[in-house]
């Protein structure tokens, strides 16, 4: 049974993650480029370009530095798949990018190859039913990959988003309400800092940083992106602290494979470090296994030729393909890995599907609880305890009893129908 404890919360240095967004003309680009080269103190930038090239006019002229320019790595991208930009960063994250700039990221979501043309396609495809809506399982899982390895990149990120303008019709008169962002709804939520664009000027409109709460600048470049530095600064180095333990007194075996799994689930086996023995350069995967072995045998009493315990076997499978080692055996295969949690974009998307159901209110939690737990097998007290595949499994459902004629009347019913059932097996159930 899996023990589910607090530990005292502590703030950690990280990487910068930046939404820029505004209408085209805005200075997206050339921001982006600018505080890129704060961001990377002298390392090397990147440029996935989607805009048909417009970013190499940023770019540097050989031979006349008087017309200025700034240095980078250019990815041009007409076909806009999350396949595609999955590539992309791991083709960043091999070549030691300290910066990764998408320009422009909104067409990942509306552009050639996004994820709404990704939907009518799949919608399109013979034996399918219920439209679009129901298209959108097998999508979201895309957006949630995109998503991970585009927020997981061991450097910096800076993407672009632009922006249109919201109106609102009342009788014959249109007001304009606002403007809206070129991506799914609540997309700035994945970044720490979100900047908004508008002739030059750069207003902070979202961010996680106190000291940074509605700054307006003009030309937001370098300056800028020191103070945002200083902010992702102001905490415990996460690597130092994995490292930290592993030359402690006490390390056992087990405890570093499960650093090993924590070190591996925030992408940071491959981060650099000097060895905290010898000085030279190495990965913090490779240490944490050194460590590792070195403490195997004393910590467990066993060779190496033992089979870990299961909660470790993951652990140690993936230190094994990390390193090159042959394949673990077949009794690592046979531990029962933890299962992915909901995820953001399912999160997202399950208040729509309720609504569509009749359980869109804020007082129907109770409710919504009941039928989930009733359709994923299991009781729940929040939507947050659900795995991925649950959340998945309730997604499906909603979707399908949501494009019926009456699907509230209908949903309802059928949720009643598994209370039903489920009341019967219990009362045909052998006396304990």
């Amino acid at each position: 049974m899996t023990t589910f404890t607090f530990a005292p919360a502590t703030r950690e240095t990280a990487k910068a993650r930046i939404a820029l967004q505004g209408p085209a003309g805005s200075g997206k680009t050339k921001t982006a480029l600018r505080m890129a080269e704060g961001f990377a103190n002298g390392g090397a930038i990147g440029v996935v370009d989607t805009e048909r090239g417009s970013a190499k006019k940023y770019a540097i002229v050989p031979g006349r530095p008087d017309l200025g320019g700034h240095e980078f790595g250019h990815m041009p991208m007409a076909f806009c798949s999350p396949e595609n930009l999955i590539a992309a960063v791991k083709a960043a994250e091999e070549a030691r990018l300290a910066v990764l700039i998408v320009d422009n990221w909104s067409h990942f979501w509306a552009g050639k190859g996004g994820l709404l043309a990704r939907v009518d396609q799949e919608a399109k495809k013979p034996g399918h039913y219920g439209g679009s809506y129901t298209a959108w399982a097998p999508v979201n899982d895309l957006e949630q990959d995109m998503l991970d390895a585009l927020l997981n990149f061991p450097g910096h990120v800076i993407v672009t988003m632009r922006t249109k303008n919201d109106y609102e019709m009342e009788g014959k008169k249109v007001t304009k309400v606002g403007v809206k962002t070129v991506q799914r709804e609540g997309a700035e939520y994945e970044f720490d800092v979100v900047i908004d664009m508008i002739a030059g000027t750069g207003t902070v409109t979202k961010t996680r940083y106190e000291p940074l709460y509605d700054v307006s600048v003009h030309h937001p470049g370098e300056d800028f992106a020191e103070v945002i530095l200083e902010q992702l600064g102001q905490g415990v180095d996460p690597v130092q602290v994995i490292v930290d333990e592993l030359v402690a007194d006490g390390l056992t075996y087990d405890r570093a494979l499960e650093l090993h799994g924590q070190a591996k689930t925030r992408n940071l086996l491959g981060a650099d470090l000097l060895h905290p023995k010898t000085g030279e350069p190495a990965k913090l995967g490779d240490v944490i296994k050194e460590y590792g072995q070195a403490v195997k045998t004393v910590t467990t009493g066993v060779t190496n030729t033992s089979a870990p315990s299961p909660q470790a076997a993951d652990a140690e499978a993936a230190a094994a393909a990390h390193s090159g080692d042959p394949e673990p055996s077949d009794d690592m295969h046979t531990a029962a890995a933890s299962p992915e949690p909901v995820t953001a974009p399912q999160m997202r998307m399950m208040h729509a599907c309720f609504a569509k159901v009749g359980l869109g209110h804020k007082d129907s939690r109770a409710e919504r609880l009941r039928a989930t737990s009733l359709i994923i097998g299991r009781r729940i007290g929040s939507a947050n305890e659900l795995t991925k595949d649950e959340a998945q499994t309730l997604l499906d459902t909603l979707t399908t009893w949501g494009e019926r004629e009456k699907p509230a009347d209908e949903f309802s019913a059928m949720v009643q129908g598994l209370e039903d059932d489920a009341a019967r097996a219990a009362a045909s159930a052998p006396a304990a």
